[in-house]
């Protein structure tokens, strides 16, 4: 099958507007997202009437938070938005069944990079073997011949780096060109500040909780964090225990508002935390991901009924059986052995 070409699928993208046009970018907002929508707002600048970006998730973690503050990037949440004012509707890094929000409105455009799912929009660019959605708009851009703005190529370029940790993650030659191009046009001082706004100091007592009550089993870390005040909570723990010796797999889990947030996290080289969120999680909710990292998000009114919520040692163990039971990996007793902890 021959590969697309990039202005083709601009063309094909374009022609689905017109100047009478109001679109919305429906987005779960995160650094490749973000930027994406960025992308698609600029291709879209003087051929429709009006663009607006929405979010449909709540957004606290603090890179996102500065990258929004210092790119000037206005959106608004889902909850304001009132649909029938739009014509146009675009879902940009993800997919219609990734979120509930997302079946407000019938989707006439989806550019994603991860895995395909089942949907009908008239324009699709699902690219799975890319490690950010943001390339793929930097293909869109260079097509159309559009230099991007400093704001711009700043968000573009940190959202690749972001989505493919440093180029550590699955990445392809047309991540590592588009990230060149961006960076030649980016502002590497504000790139800065955004990468290094990490963590709030409320964050820290969740780092605390997930140090002295991890369960190690076969060099998978699993924590359950009860209640939290984000779910970006449980993806940033999941990624610091990925920075530990010998963790070959972490998976975070904590509820908010009215729902099971499973993060899972992988080195890569084993089996995929998209297909085991996937088998694992999604007959009961939204589940999926890449093979190093994946998420599942499951309504409380789906667990089983005799899962209580507030016992945190039998939601950890039902999340470790469901976890194990799909890869069929034998079970052990649970070990404290990280971090010197007894």
């Amino acid at each position: 099958m021959v590969k697309p070409r990039p202005g083709e699928k601009l063309k094909k993208f374009q022609n689905l507007f017109n100047k009478s046009d109001r679109v919305l970018i429906a987005i779960n907002a995160d650094p490749d997202a973000i930027a994406s929508a960025q992308a698609v707002k600029r291709l879209l600048w003087r051929k429709v009437c009006d663009v607006t970006i929405s979010n449909v998730n709540t957004i606290k973690r603090p890179d996102n938070i500065a990258m929004i503050r210092l790119l000037h990037i206005k959106m608004a949440p889902i909850e304001e938005i009132y649909f029938d004012h739009y014509t146009r509707f675009v879902i940009v890094d993800s997919q219609p069944g990734h979120s509930p929000h997302f079946s407000k409105f019938t989707a006439d455009a989806v550019i994603d990079h991860h895995p395909k799912t089942e949907f009908t929009s008239a324009f699709s660019d699902i690219r799975p073997e890319y490690g950010a959605t943001a390339s793929i708009l930097i293909e869109y851009l260079r097509s159309a011949k559009i230099k991007p703005s400093r704001r711009l190529a700043t968000g573009l370029s940190y959202a690749i780096k972001t989505d493919t940790a440093n180029f550590q993650r699955k990445t392809t030659m047309e991540d590592v060109t588009a990230f060149q191009f961006a960076f030649r046009h980016a502002n590497t001082h504000l790139a800065n500040k955004i990468e290094q706004a990490d963590l709030r100091l409320d964050f820290l007592k969740y780092f605390r909780y997930a140090i002295e009550n991890v369960h190690i089993r076969r060099k998978r870390a699993y924590i359950h964090l009860g209640n939290v005040s984000s779910p970006d909570i449980c993806v940033l723990v999941a990624d610091f225990f990925m920075r530990v010796q010998s963790i070959q797999w972490s998976v975070v889990s904590g509820i908010y508002s009215e729902q099971l947030v499973v993060v899972l996290r992988n080195d890569g080289a084993r089996k995929s935390a998209g297909k085991t969120a996937e088998q694992s999680f999604g007959r009961m909710g939204s589940a999926g991901g890449h093979k190093s990292m994946a998420r599942a998000e499951i309504p409380v009114g789906n667990l089983p009924g005799d899962l209580s919520l507030s016992d945190v040692k039998q939601l950890s163990a039902w999340i470790i059986s469901k976890i194990e039971q799909t890869q069929k990996a034998p079970k052990t007793s649970f070990k404290k052995d990280i971090l010197g902890i007894s």
